[in-house]
């Protein structure tokens, strides 16, 4: 186990970074409605070791809309919600994942990051530690602005039951 981690927990719906063996942050998160799986196209979330291929969105103000990692200038709002109220919203920041174990999470019809599985910020009236996503995971945007500032790419990340 590496000494400095992201630990999230699907069951739990929780995501946690450790350092050594003192927690330096804590958040509840939702993870797929689909539950736990690799395959492309499942709509599940993948499990195992990860690491942060990127960070995404630096600068950008709190509830920008993304759209194929990029900042759409649009800023989320609940009207903008109204209007579309089926749409997975990924706001305010993207942490990229990157698979780490050949044939489970990396490579081929279960990679990770062509998954494009990312830990992205999401409205504040979505439910958290409720299993609800399209794979990713969700969390809101307070939180995952807190993470944003303590990681950096490379660090791994443990996705597990």
């Amino acid at each position: 186990m590496p000494s400095h981690f992201l630990d999230i927990s699907l069951s739990e719906q929780l995501c946690q970074l450790w350092l050594d063996d003192k927690l330096l942050f804590s958040a509840q998160v939702s993870t797929a409605l689909n539950g736990p799986g690799e395959q492309e196209g499942s709509g599940c979330t993948p499990r195992g070791w990860h690491t942060i291929r990127a960070r995404i969105g630096e600068g950008q103000p709190v509830n920008m809309v993304f759209r194929g990692r990029r900042p759409t200038g649009e800023v989320y709002t609940p009207d903008l919600a109204e209007k579309f109220p089926e749409k997975d919203w990924i706001l305010t920041r993207i942490l990229w994942l990157s698979g780490l174990e050949p044939g489970k999470n990396r490579l081929g019809n279960v990679d990770t990051m062509r998954r494009y599985i990312y830990i992205h910020g999401t409205p504040q009236s979505e439910p958290m530690g409720i299993a609800k996503s399209h794979g990713c995971i969700r969390m809101h945007n307070q939180d995952l602005l807190t993470l944003f500032d303590l990681v950096k790419p490379g660090l791994k990340v443990l996705i597990h039951e």
